[in-house]
């Protein structure tokens, strides 16, 4: 009776330790999965800022003709961000076209007709837009990643992580120059 007794121990015991791991090995794809969707909503913004740049400069062409390279800059850098493949990629050519486009508007100010054009100042505003909610994004995929990489660092997900292959993720981070804090100057 009592080995009897000592097995329905060890098999409930068993059968917990079982559940337990089914659970944290769930949690942790619906972590991953959760990952995957953050980065997916971050993708879909940054398609409608490449989509909006074309329309951007070609509105800005008509009256900035003598400002070609800055026009350029922006329609390459563009390109390079659509044509980026993975993080470290797409990240750095993102933020090569934000720089780009901060460039743009920069000149923009030279030119008043331009910053009264409906149509330019109506793609600028959806442009801010996509900007904030690109940003928005960045913000709920770094919340992502940081609840999947504290699962995978505590005890015992990181012994079930270990031994199914789950690894942690890198954030998405501000890069050089967006990191300086700009300077305001009254005259």
């Amino acid at each position: 009776m009592v080995y009897l007794l000592g097995f329905l121990i060890v098999l409930a015991f068993s059968f917990s330790a079982i559940w337990a791991i089914i659970n944290i090995y769930n949690l942790l794809v619906r972590l991953v999965q959760n990952v995957k969707n953050g980065w997916a909503q971050i993708d879909v913004q940054l398609k409608r800022r490449h989509d909006l740049i074309p329309n951007l400069v070609e509105t800005a062409k008509g009256y900035m003709g003598h400002e070609r390279q800055t026009l350029e800059a922006v329609v390459k850098a563009r390109q390079q961000a659509v044509d980026a493949s993975g993080l470290k990629d797409k990240q750095q050519a993102e933020n090569i076209l934000t720089d780009t486009l901060k460039s743009l508007f920069a000149v923009v100010e030279s030119y008043p007709n331009l910053k009264a054009d409906k149509l330019f100042t109506e793609l600028q505003e959806e442009l801010s837009s996509t900007e904030n909610r690109i940003s928005i994004a960045r913000e709920s995929y770094n919340n992502q990643i940081a609840k999947l990489n504290t699962t995978i660092q505590m005890f015992p997900a990181n012994i079930v992580a270990g031994k199914f292959g789950f690894a942690s993720s890198e954030y998405l981070a501000i890069e050089g120059a967006d990191r300086q804090t700009p300077s305001v100057k009254f005259q």
